[in-house]
């Protein structure tokens, strides 16, 4: 089925609403949009030099990933542990040939998610619905990877990490990160930030819509505004900081509250200090 005809049957299915419950033709179109988002060759957003954040959102793959929340029955699956979950919706297994590396311990992806080649998964981990992992990435212990999250080459979750998802609204951004990007441990990133390509953040940075980003190297403040979600520039470092609060009780008592800081870019100290990344891959 050529993109333009499923995307149109997605589209007609998801409009039906309710009304589409066990219509094979409804869950044929769901299965090959999964088809292809585990294959990579349909993502939920992708790369568009067009637009202003360098992303394109795909909103009518994303109603195809509800259509098939819509479409599932649960159903109890599992080999020894005992799961109950959307039919439309089971683990993916992985064979050799995948070439990507599930290290045994606990760690689950979900049918509609791609990893290419040469990703590699610590358990436990986990990658939920129409993300996107590309090659070299490795996703460590306790790192979440949300819906429809688009993550580059070579990047490295950190223990920890969470990446938030977003499947509603339809046209919303989700996170993106992009090549080569090292997201430390314990670290945050949600409600569509995007993240350049090589920026660091430092174990335990927060990012959000509602939190401004101190680019103390520009002398900037960098926010979320209107339709543009908080960007993150190419090769910054981000650390956990603080800002003082200047009027009431907040200052008369001496509170801070957090936010991130850029304290610098990436530079050949900085590069040495990532070198170990290619050794554990």
């Amino acid at each position: 089925m050529q993109i333009l005809e499923l995307r149109k049957k997605i589209e007609d299915f998801f409009a039906a609403g309710a009304s589409v419950m066990g219509d094979a033709a409804a869950i044929a179109a769901f299965e090959e949009l999964r088809d292809a988002l585990e294959a990579g060759t349909l993502r939920s957003a992708e790369p568009d030099a067009g637009s202003p954040t360098g992303w394109k959102v795909n909103a009518w793959v994303k109603q195809g990933i509800l259509l098939g929340f819509r479409l599932g029955k649960l159903t109890a699956s599992g080999n020894g542990l005992s799961f109950v979950d959307k039919d439309t919706y089971p683990a993916r297994w992985f064979t050799p040939e995948d070439g990507v590396r599930i290290v045994p311990g606990g760690s689950s992806v979900r049918a509609g998610a791609y990893l290419a080649r040469s990703v590699v998964a610590m358990p436990p981990m986990y990658v939920n619905v129409g993300a996107y992992v590309d090659e070299g990435t490795m996703i460590d212990s306790h790192a979440l990877v949300g819906s429809c999250a688009q993550i580059g080459k070579r990047v490295h979750l950190s223990a920890a990490a969470q990446v938030g998802g977003v499947l509603e609204p339809v046209n919303a951004s989700p996170v993106v990160l992009e090549d080569d990007v090292l997201v430390g441990g314990n670290c945050g990133v949600y409600e569509g930030t995007i993240v350049r390509k090589k920026a660091v953040l430092a174990a335990g940075t927060i990012l959000t819509r509602g939190t401004p980003v101190y680019d103390v190297v520009n002398g900037t403040v960098l926010r979320a505004e209107g339709d543009k979600p908080l960007i993150i520039p190419e090769g910054a470092v981000v650390v956990s900081g603080a800002r003082a609060i200047n009027k009431g009780k907040g200052q008369e008592w001496g509170l801070s509250v957090y936010t991130p800081v850029i304290v610098k870019y990436r530079d050949e100290k900085t590069e040495l200090s990532l070198a170990l990344e290619d050794l554990l891959r």
